[in-house]
């Protein structure tokens, strides 16, 4: 008989895996092991929300994820939200409030959402968001940045507000990431992460994995430099081809049993650190965990979409509760349609869907004009 499968679980124990590492890693830092002692039970208390939500009947995914700018100032190449016109030069116009935001996080809270990852665009932009999820002690925020605009002023509000949790994009050494992100990037980078050590600060990092920096972001001589310099996190994200002309740099299956092969031996190895891959993790999940399974996107603008890769919305935060807009038509057919659960070659399941997910909201449309 086959064992069935308990997403819910899963994700709830990983969430406090991770948060116990923390614990451990930061146990000589009194103010850090403080507020990860404190997180801890407030994760319990989360999880025990979401428990009873599943069992009345309703799944309440564990994390949440905040495009709170569409801007940046960088242009990396093949970056998929640039060619999919999310992240532009200049700052959006009619872009959620901090006041909606700040909505946005109580709801989630409410609901027994532990973790709101920070992105955009650059979402350090939006200083006046991160600061007021500072103020949210019982939540912690992964902020997805490029560290361009790490100042004295973050630097204090990080030291202030432990739950805030940088996590810095690098490509692996220097000469990839510069030809990725910009001359000068990685070496700002590196003066960041010494920084932070200097201060007892943590931090992550997130690594878009591609053919060419594979072999180099999953191996020790880097990593330890990570490790070295404070890092407790790392992030490996697939590359996902928006455009033909970057197709190449996408990984294929052989490249995603050898990055899963890889992060099996560091979390033996090495499990001073938190080794995160997505999507190679949703596969020991049960499939695509977005839309709701275990997450979903609100982009800048309040529009909650499956995933930041599949930027398709039929309903607003502005205009509805955080907890409708978890159960939108086109979340609802995502979930129940199977869409999610399929395997395929690809590395990220709703983009290789796009043309399905299209044609579920031309039938939302359809039905709202009827």
């Amino acid at each position: 008989m086959t064992e069935t499968f308990d997403l819910q679980d899963y994700l709830t124990k990983g969430v406090e895996q991770i948060v116990a590492d923390a614990v451990k890693a930061t146990i000589k830092n009194p103010k850090e092991s403080a507020y990860m002692a404190r997180f801890a039970l407030a994760t319990r208390a989360a999880s025990k929300r979401r428990r009873a939500a599943e069992d009345a009947g309703e799944h309440i995914p564990t994390f949440l994820i905040a495009s709170i700018t569409s801007q940046c100032n960088l242009h990396c190449a093949g970056c998929y939200s640039r060619c999919n016109h999310a992240t532009v030069d200049a700052e959006p116009v009619k872009q959620l409030t901090v006041e909606e935001w700040r909505k946005v996080f109580e709801e989630a809270d409410e609901m027994g959402i532990s973790f709101i990852l920070l992105a955009g665009g650059e979402p350090m932009l939006r200083r006046d968001v991160i600061e007021a999820a500072g103020k949210k002690q019982n939540m912690l925020f992964p902020i997805f940045t490029n560290g361009t605009f790490m100042d004295d002023r973050y630097l204090e509000l990080f030291d202030k507000c432990r739950n805030l949790l940088p996590i810095m994009s690098i490509e692996g050494e220097k000469e990839k990431t510069d030809l990725r992100r910009g001359d000068g990037v990685y070496d700002r980078l590196i003066a960041n992460m010494d920084e932070f050590q200097k201060r007892g600060l943590i931090f992550g990092a997130s690594v878009t994995v591609t053919t060419r920096n594979l072999r180099e972001v999953s191996a020790d001589a880097f990593l330890q430099k990570l490790s070295d310099r404070g890092c407790k996190a790392v992030i490996f994200v697939e590359f996902v081809p928006v455009a033909d002309d970057s197709r190449e740099l996408a990984p294929g299956e052989a490249e995603r049993e050898y990055l899963k092969s890889e992060i099996e031996r560091l979390r033996k190895e090495h499990p001073e650190m938190v080794y995160i891959s997505f999507p190679g993790d949703e596969k020991s999940s049960g499939g695509c965990v977005a839309a709701g399974r275990g997450f979903f996107h609100i982009n800048s603008h309040g529009g909650a979409e499956p995933c930041p890769f599949s930027p398709y919305s039929d309903i607003n935060v502005r205009d509805t509760s955080l907890r409708q807009a978890m159960h939108s038509r086109l979340f609802r057919k995502l979930r129940d349609g199977g869409y999610l659960l399929e395997d395929h070659p690809g590395g990220c399941t709703l983009y290789e869907k796009r043309e399905q997910v299209e044609k579920i909201m031309a039938g939302a449309a359809k039905e709202k004009n009827a």
